[in-house]
């Protein structure tokens, strides 16, 4: 639970560095950067591809019944047990943990595909 607060903290926390570097005795020039992680964060088109692949790549459902729309029990005919594996899943190929409170709101693609392309630290 720290290490992961931790994370999410450092996260988004940018450091000014400024100082003078130093090359066999020669000063170089001054530097002074930002760490940022804004620019890593994923493209929608890649979370909606990504998160239809996982689910069309689920045993029970038929693949040509997914869209970016569809709802996981309504829809595809899933269980809840089956949810929770979809939503593991999805966890999975983006490297993250989802709450179980808000895991257990996301029950469609479409659901997933907004967690995920809001969330910072999916990859």
């Amino acid at each position: 639970m720290a290490s992961v607060l931790r994370s999410n903290i450092l996260r988004h926390i940018r450091v000014p560095i400024s100082g003078a570097l130093t090359l066999n005795g020669s000063d170089l020039i001054a530097v002074r950067s930002m760490s940022s992680h804004g620019d890593d964060h994923l493209d929608k088109q890649e979370v909606i591809s990504r998160v239809l692949d996982v689910v069309k790549s689920f045993p029970k459902v038929d693949p040509s019944k997914v869209t970016p729309d569809v709802h996981f029990q309504k829809d595809l005919g899933l269980d809840s047990l089956d949810n929770v594996e979809i939503v593991m899943a999805i966890e999975e190929e983006f490297k993250l943990e989802i709450p179980d409170k808000e895991a257990d709101k996301i029950n469609s693609c479409h659901l997933a595909i907004e967690y995920i392309h809001n969330h910072p630290m999916a990859g």
